[in-house]
């Protein structure tokens, strides 16, 4: 630890620490712009200038002088405001005046630092310089007219992203901050570069000149779009989501948040269900809420319970799920599934399904092996948090990859082939890897749903148990055995037995003539050509795609924007997300339409508000009612399920064809739509 005095402030940091970070700690503001706590340290603009007394230089840039014992700083003298004054004026010679058009104002760094530590009039007279904007894509828009050279942007694509297509071209006056190909930037994370840029040189270009942003009200909640359950701030003006922003959760998403729980919003409108439908005489006719209801009603009360199913999709909130199998175990039926894809898992331990060494504990780790998943595409924020460790100095971080590599994963990997029987080989120590699982202190594995949707996904689970078993992947002290999971609601859905019980039918069975009526609980991640025509469907859900087209009573509910709602993440990880606006039309939240339903059947659920069933749903699962915590208990010496059968030789598919289209609300967003194109337009081009 170092000892210094900060405005005759004692503070006492780690070795190592920055000047700028010592002040932090004593409560001192010190303005910046190019540095950002996790990017690199590159001291560009100079205006972090604090006065280090003694020193041979006194005025320092303090994000890159690192403290030293006894060391005395002022942040606040003539001499330090003189050199600030200084540098924000030559900042400024080159900045246009376009505040009042600017995306990026209100919000503003420059703008915000030039009036507090900038002169009170400029004195420059020359022509300012302009820079041609740059194609980054159909998400970021351009004006580097107004660019100041911080360079966050390159570090982040760099450092964060993984993805080095931002660099700086000519030098001095002529430097340009630019992409090396214009044809787009291939990550999913580059949502971020407008949150990093500090000026407004890079904005959204979906939402270019719609709002202000002292118009919008803000609301906490939580992205739906993947499993990590990114922490993400919905900003609204009316009844209408204006923006989507990422909040600050080290524990699971640092400050980014993946492009398409960014940049997905425009779906939120497009091919809404915001009125109730019946099926009569074949046809599609909009009826009223005491129609629809007693129409699924009265077809639910005509069928014997074991004829009756449920599935729930991949976006729903763990009490929408919680209502639903209260109403299917009330009319005694055990036939639901959360499961779509129809995965494997091993439910006798809540750890068999869990992410257990949590978001950041991958910062622990020393060794990973990756099985049957792509991170990059199936968790973009979680990737970003591998690649991190990846390159971390502390020590090598090898990883291996057994499955599909459709493009760089972002981190170097060795690709150990797609046939999950090399599994055998590591386990009989016959495989290179083997070597590095033995000699790391903190292992990890990560299994993926590439591997559990397969058939043979019991053998596959069961080896990869006796992989961690045998190397030690889970300890008294720390536990390296994950499953990745891709559906936002599907671990409440494992926590809240949303599966079959009591002999109960999987979606396999169901869709196998095994039900007469269906209800599909916004579940529309399977074929719906696989229904039988015999059976009545009741779709409960906000879009209408191909589900909702074959259902014959249409229920329509909410987003997530459009309700409260708890979700758990793949780490097993319980939050909560607040509604920013209200459903649209005639829609409604989906707890109380279950509710409904159930009335109509002459089933009165132990609920009747939001909070009476969150307090039933906690005293029937406590795990719920650790809002924010990750909790995890594995045992693998008492795991039972051990099997004899081996592992197919067959390649392992990805689960994920399109990152931008994977559920309705991304799938009726024309942003996406247009990402996707444009994926597949280089993919071609790089093939070629």
């Amino acid at each position: 630890m170092t000892k210094l005095t900060v405005d005759g402030i004692q503070v006492e940091v780690p070795s190592g620490t920055s000047v700028l970070q010592a002040c932090e700690v004593a409560g001192k503001e010190i303005p910046r712009f190019c540095y950002h706590e996790r990017l690199s340290v590159a001291g560009n603009c100079r205006m972090c200038i604090v006065e280090i007394a003694g020193s041979r230089k006194p005025l320092v840039s303090s994000c890159s002088q690192p403290v030293g014992e006894g060391m005395v700083v002022k942040t606040d003298t003539e001499a330090v405001r003189a050199a600030r004054r200084g540098t924000m004026e030559l900042l400024l010679i080159n900045h246009p005046l376009d505040c009042p058009i600017c995306d990026q104002g209100g919000e503003c760094d420059l703008q915000d630092q030039a009036f507090a530590y900038g002169r009170d009039c400029s004195r420059f007279s020359e022509k300012k310089r302009a820079v041609r904007d740059k194609y980054m894509g159909p998400l970021i828009r351009t004006v580097m007219t107004r660019c100041i050279q911080c360079s966050r942007c390159i570090r982040f694509t760099n450092e964060i992203a993984g993805v080095p297509e931002l660099g700086g071209i000519n030098r001095g006056e002529n430097l340009e901050i630019t992409p090396f190909i214009e044809q787009g930037l291939s990550s999913e994370l580059s949502g971020n570069l407008i949150d990093v840029c500090p000026v407004g040189a890079l904005t959204s270009r979906p939402t270019a000149f719609h709002f202000r942003s002292w118009e919008l009200k803000n609301s906490d909640a939580i992205d739906v779009m993947d499993a990590v359950g990114t922490n993400i701030m919905i900003q609204v003006r009316g009844n209408e989501v204006m923006r989507i922003l990422p909040r600050i959760n080290d524990d699971v998403n640092e400050e980014w948040l993946s492009d398409k729980g960014r940049f997905s919003l425009d779906g939120l409108k497009n091919r809404r269900l915001d009125r109730p439908w019946v099926r009569i005489n074949g046809k599609l006719t909009e009826v009223s809420w005491e129609e629809a209801v007693n129409a699924a009603a009265t077809k639910l009360k005509s069928v014997s319970a074991d004829r009756i199913g449920a599935i729930a999709g991949d976006l729903c909130d763990a009490e929408s799920m919680f209502a639903l199998k209260q109403l299917m175990n009330n009319l005694g039926s055990s036939n639901t599934d959360c499961c779509q894809d129809g995965a494997f898992y091993d439910l006798s331990q809540r750890g068999l399904y869990l992410f257990n060494s949590t978001i950041a504990g991958i910062e622990n780790a020393d060794a990973l092996l990756i099985i049957g998943s792509f991170p990059r595409h199936e968790a973009p924020v979680l990737n970003a948090r591998i690649r991190k460790r990846w390159l971390s100095l502390t020590q090598e971080f090898p990883i291996g990859m057994v499955g599909p590599l459709p493009s760089d994963p972002n981190y170097k990997v060795s690709h150990l082939g797609q046939d999950l029987s090399v599994i055998d080989q590591i386990l009989e120590g016959k495989h290179d890897f083997a070597e590095i699982l033995k000699s790391a202190k903190k292992p990890m594995i990560i299994l993926g749903h590439g591997a559990l949707t397969r058939s043979d996904a019991s053998a596959i689970f069961s080896k990869v148990v006796q992989l961690a078993t045998k190397y030690e992947v889970v300890t008294p002290n720390w536990n390296g055995f994950n499953v990745l999971h891709h559906s936002a609601s599907r671990v409440a859905g494992l926590d809240l037995g949303f599966v079959p019980q009591n002999q109960g039918k999987n979606i396999a069975a169901m869709l196998n003539n095994g039900v007469e009526v269906l209800w599909l609980l916004d579940a529309d991640e399977f074929d719906v050509k696989t229904i039988p025509d015999n059976c009545f469907v009741i779709y409960q859900g906000h879009h209408g795609e191909k589900a909702a087209a074959r259902a014959d009573v249409i229920l329509p509910g909410a987003t997530y924007t459009e309700k409260s709602g708890t979700y758990t993440n793949t780490e097993g990880r319980v939050q909560r997300s607040y509604r920013a606006i209200f459903p649209p039309g005639m829609a409604k939240e989906d707890w109380s339409i279950i509710v409904a339903v159930a009335k109509a059947c002459e089933h009165e659920l132990p609920f009747y508000d939001l909070e009476s069933l969150r307090d039933q749903m906690v005293k029937n699962h406590p795990v719920f009612a650790s809002i924010g915590l990750q909790e995890s208990n594995l045992d693998l010496q008492k795991y039972t399920g051990a099997t004899s059968k081996n592992i197919e030789k067959q390649p392992v598919m990805s689960i994920i064809s399109d990152y931008f289209l994977t559920n309705s609300i991304s799938r009726a967003s024309s942003t996406m739509q247009e990402c996707s194109k444009l994926r597949q337009t280089i993919s071609a081009e790089a093939a070629e």
